[in-house]
């Protein structure tokens, strides 16, 4: 446990640090978030986050070859997967660095994705069996194992995306998401002797690291954005690191103790750790289909929006969807290692707390109203749609395309004209 704190800390101290680079790239480049109609910031924000998050995954998985237990699994190919997956990470995340700065078009944008989750398939992080009824595990051939392999991790990173929408949303998600998961590795390493599990475990706890570095610079008000290159980064890496447990159990019986929930949960623990942005990717697709609208178009009626809207303000909002993620997330890990009947009350009262906190709290307290309602934003004239804010002393550090408003994002906090959907 030591290790993984280390790992946890390194990617922490590194993704702090880089933030000030990526901050500096960004404006020198002009990946810089101008304010739109459907965007809850008040001023021009800089992209670029994924690449401090990338160099913090980058510098834990070095520090962590260099570790008496974990540097001795080498040979286990726990180092060779968790490198493909930061191969494939540092692939999204180049072409999300490019979209933040040239605002690539949607079928672009998807096109590296499926080349970032084709080449984990390439390299044999992918799925090979798929749970069935009573403890049978059905074999994937080639072709099948890399069809779900890219429809898990495409529509985890889209999903990622897709809550991108308000300071620190994203980054919150993904890294109480990812910690769920290191515990459920360190659970199963631990009981059913899988030394093998140590790579999901790796992945995950650097994810949980980055994404908190990242977050006291994400969070209300942010100073900096992650970009598609840090939501489609970090989508990629948490996919993938639940795929990475599923190649143990080749021709591994699934009725031993809890092996079936190692089987069942790589397929599962995406979807539960991102429910409430799924259920947002999905509900967004068929609202604009049924409006005669691309479902890669963006607008302002995502969930985390919709909370705006009855009375939170973008702070709480945030902290709201963060405890959806935590209720979700653990509740999955816990029921899917735990059968005891008191388990199924803890996720149950955990469930009811939130869901009260969802809709009743804005009945009790709602923040004072501003001139944009509960959004967060200080009170400000609104000229042609759009929140003209006064300038402050760090706007002088910006450059001229971001002043103007030329560089576009994709989401709320996105890069790109648009939403790409998997």
């Amino acid at each position: 446990m030591r290790e993984y704190l280390l790992v946890f800390l390194v990617a922490l101290s590194v993704t702090y640090l880089l933030t000030v680079v990526a901050r500096e790239i960004a404006l020198r480049t002009g990946a810089v978030a101008q304010v739109r109609d459907r965007d809850v910031h008040a001023e021009p924000i800089p992209y670029l986050g994924g690449l401090a998050m990338l160099g913090g995954l980058v510098a834990a998985y070095v520090v962590a070859q260099r570790l008496p237990f974990l540097g001795n699994q080498s040979e286990f190919f726990v180092f060779n997967d968790a490198g493909v997956v930061l191969l494939a990470g540092a692939l999204v995340c180049a072409v999300g660095v490019i979209d933040d700065i040239f605002e690539l078009d949607a079928l672009t944008k998807l096109g590296g994705q499926v080349l970032a989750a084709g080449l984990l398939v390439a390299l044999g992080v992918r799925f090979y069996y798929f749970p069935g009824p009573d403890g049978v595990q059905f074999s994937l051939d080639d072709a099948q194992g890399a069809l779900l392999t890219l429809v898990v991790v495409i529509g985890t990173m889209n999903a990622v995306n897709f809550v991108d929408g308000l300071d620190g949303l994203a980054a919150g998600v993904v890294g109480i998401g990812a910690a769920a998961f290191f515990f459920y590795c360190y659970m199963v390493s631990d009981q059913n002797n899988l030394t093998l599990a140590t790579t999901g475990a790796l992945l995950s706890a650097a994810l949980a690291g980055a994404c908190a570095g990242f977050l006291p610079h994400n969070f209300h008000p942010a100073r900096l954005f992650m970009g598609d290159s840090g939501s489609m980064l970090i989508g990629l890496v948490l996919s993938a690191s639940a795929l990475t447990l599923t190649g143990q159990f080749v021709g591994m019986p699934a009725t031993e103790g809890n092996s079936l929930f190692v089987t069942v949960l790589p397929v599962l623990l995406p979807i539960s750790l991102l429910m409430v942005p799924m259920v947002d990717l999905v509900l967004a697709v068929v609202r604009r289909t049924r409006a005669g609208r691309s479902p890669m178009s963006a607008d302002k009626q995502h969930l985390h929006h919709r909370l705006l809207e009855i009375g939170h303000s973008q702070r709480r909002a945030v902290l709201i969807m963060w405890m959806w993620a935590f209720t979700i997330s653990t509740g999955a890990v816990i029921v899917s290692l735990v059968s005891d009947a008191w388990v199924w009350w803890a996720v149950g009262s955990m469930l009811a707390v939130t869901v009260l906190l969802t809709f009743v709290l804005p009945k009790v307290h709602r923040p004072p109203k501003t001139g944009l309602g509960n959004t967060g934003l200080p009170e400000n004239a609104v000229v042609e749609g759009r929140v003209e804010e006064p300038a402050q002393p760090g706007d002088d550090d910006l450059t001229p395309a971001a002043e103007q408003g030329v560089v576009e994002a994709s989401g709320s906090t996105g890069g790109g004209t648009g939403e790409t959907v998997a």
